[in-house]
């Protein structure tokens, strides 16, 4: 397999998931091994979640090496995620990676986590120039490619959609994602709930507030879960139908974990039909965060000259995805 080929493994960890991938320059994932933290109650304590990585990881380790089938010597990069996340699980795996990176002699690559969920979703789905859905519990953005890197169109004001989601769940008792969307499936009615899009930007506090006050107004908790992710999904097919338009690609990409969004897809696959457009949605294995995605952004940023050194190699927890150029792009 080597040859001309190279191997790079991925470390993930800006926040529930600690992750390691092992991409090819082929465009292979050969080992996608992820471990998530999850809470005995509300939602992820960092320190916590820091403590489960470092954990979890040799073991998360050694099993996407013998999955992969390659030896550490075979490696010909070591990528992780530099931000954005949460700081005491970034510094888990950027500490993992850069001993590796050391006690391999192999080049370490710092990847942008949201840049990241966007190529593996090109590499997946075969979309080559799409307008970009991402949505998750952390990050809710609207992007494309212009001039060099992803710039942002559009995104959240405060709160992700998946966080929106997620705690609303969380707070009435059904659990988060995908419980509000499978309780949705018995309304009788739809309530109305606040709709805030500006531009191509989105707001989901005070529909997250409104939702809460219904329920505890009595109103039935089958119809606040309509309402609220109709609400949502509304909200965030209007931005992307704006940004098709502005932007006149013909490709929609959905990545992140609301990217398994059954409803979601159906809403976009209506508008993009009407704008003779095609929607990509990622599979559910690298919908959320994961180690492969890393090391496949990491394979692109190798064969792009993107590598840093160790003492260049400080975690940006607030990292935009228009902070780096993506030069394999073509």
């Amino acid at each position: 397999m080597k040859g001309d080929t190279k191997i790079v493994l991925g470390i993930e960890s800006t926040a529930h998931t600690f992750g390691v991938g092992i991409a090819s320059s082929d465009g292979r994932i050969l080992a996608n091994e992820n471990r998530v933290y999850k809470p005995s109650k509300g939602g992820i304590h960092p320190r916590e979640a820091a403590q489960h990585h470092a954990r979890v990881a040799p073991e998360a380790l050694m099993a996407s090496i013998s999955k992969a089938g390659v030896s550490f010597k075979e490696l010909d990069g070591i990528a992780f995620s530099v931000g954005p996340g949460l700081g005491p699980c970034l510094r888990t795996g950027a500490t993992m990676a850069r001993t590796l990176a050391l006690s391999l002699d192999k080049p370490l690559i710092a990847v942008n986590h949201g840049v990241a969920h966007i190529e593996i979703g090109r590499l997946v789905t075969g979309c080559r120039d799409p307008v970009v859905l991402y949505v998750a519990g952390g990050n809710t953005l609207i992007a494309a490619f212009n001039a060099g890197r992803y710039r942002v169109f559009g995104e959240t004001l405060d709160i992700a959609a998946g966080n929106c989601l997620d705690a609303f769940g969380i707070k009435v008792g059904i659990g988060p994602m995908p419980m509000p969307e499978i309780v949705a499936e018995r309304a009788k009615s739809f309530v109305q709930l606040p709709y805030t899009v500006k531009g191509m930007d989105v707001s989901f506090s005070g529909l997250l507030t409104a939702a809460l006050l219904k329920v505890k107004q009595g109103v039935a908790l089958e119809d606040v879960c309509y309402g609220l992710t109709e609400t949502v999904y509304s909200m965030l097919t209007e931005v992307t139908e704006r940004a098709v338009a502005y932007t006149a690609k013909n490709e929609i990409l959905v990545v992140g974990g609301l990217a398994r969004s059954k409803r979601l897809k159906n809403m976009l696959e209506i508008m993009a039909k009407e704008r003779g457009a095609k929607v990509y949605t990622i599979p559910d294995e690298y919908a959320g965060d994961n180690g492969a995605m890393i090391a496949w952004n990491g394979v692109l940023q190798l064969m792009s000259g993107m590598i840093i050194d160790v003492e260049d190699s400080r975690i940006k927890p607030r990292m935009r995805i228009d902070e780096i150029e993506a030069r394999w792009f073509g």
